[in-house]
């Protein structure tokens, strides 16, 4: 992509977002562009302030020269995705490295209305509800299932909810790690597509393999994820008790297997609703997160936490 021009308004705004991160305040400034910028010129524009100054793009190849200017570089690899994906992706990048606090707040400046040039702030409260995704929180996550698959199943599962399938909507759930003991919960739902193919097209990771997950979310059954990535089994039936588990109201027969496998396992479940799209995860039989489709919600409720027994919906 082109280089994004810092014009007379693109700097006014910058600077804009400097005064604002300083009254009423914030702890860093996240500046999302769209493309490669002149990035000693934005330090300039920001210089002043102590905070940390966030430079985002989608490639880490435009990112080039940001760090030696003093700025923080964060490559998103979303080129295509709308700009609130690309908002929420940066937020939670950046909490994963510790540049924003879980509990703070950041001064957002990009482009809403016009491409490759600035012209909205945001001042974003962030508070518990990204708790579970800094670096500090998911210490326990990655003692099992590293980041990076965690990161691409729950983006996965964003987009089978916010996209459903040939318009209709999918729901869908995925359980990562602990592979042994979760596959002793699970009997086959029917002919499974991933079996007998080598381990490159069970990838998940790969951008083709989560096309043709895409289109095995609409037949019943789970995915069963190992913690590198591979998925190890679909249309997998959980055969799992949830007697003991105390859960939201009106959360369906998913999200109640989903619990209780991370219940009796150490895996990760997340989960698509097929009624709404939102996205949750849970974590030793609790929810942990619940992400809401952007596509129907404008607004920065994907980062809400719920804890259990409190209203969610299906």
């Amino acid at each position: 992509m082109a280089a994004q021009r810092l014009t007379k308004s693109s700097a006014a705004i910058i600077k804009a977002a400097v005064t604002l991160l300083a009254e009423p305040g914030g702890d860093a400034m996240l500046l999302l562009f769209e493309g490669s910028a002149d990035w000693r010129r934005v330090a300039e524009l920001t210089a002043g302030t102590n905070k940390p100054i966030i430079v985002a793009t989608d490639s880490e190849a435009e990112l080039d020269g940001a760090k030696e200017a003093g700025l923080h570089p964060l490559p998103l690899n979303k080129e295509k995705a709308p700009l609130l994906e690309r908002l929420q992706h940066a937020l939670l990048e950046a909490a994963a490295d510790e540049l924003i606090r879980p509990d703070g707040a950041v001064v957002a400046v990009y482009g809403g209305f016009h491409q490759g040039r600035f012209d909205s702030i945001s001042h974003l409260q962030l508070d518990e509800r990204m708790r579970r995704l800094t670096v500090r929180d998911l210490q326990s996550l990655e003692s099992s299932v590293p980041l990076k698959t965690v990161k691409a199943v729950v983006d996965l599962a964003v987009q089978i909810g916010r996209e459903g399938r040939e318009g209709k909507p999918v729901g869908a759930i995925f359980i990562v790690g602990d592979t042994r003991r979760v596959l002793e919960h699970c009997n086959d739902g029917g002919a499974d597509p991933f079996r007998g193919y080598n381990k490159k097209h069970r990838y998940l990771l790969d951008p083709k393999v989560q096309e043709d997950a895409k289109e095995i979310a609409q037949l019943d059954g789970a995915f069963v994820v190992n913690s590198d990535g591979y998925v190890e089994r679909s249309r997998q039936m959980l055969e799992v008790s949830h007697e003991s588990l105390t859960m939201s109201k009106g959360l369906g027969s998913r999200h109640w297997a989903a619990a209780a496998i991370t219940q009796r396992t150490k895996a990760l479940a997340v989960v698509v609703s097929q009624s709404t799209g939102t996205v949750r995860l849970f974590q030793n039989g609790h929810l942990v997160l619940r992400i809401e489709p952007m596509d129907k919600a404008v607004k920065w409720q994907e980062f809400t936490f719920v804890s259990p027994g409190q209203g969610g919906d299906h």
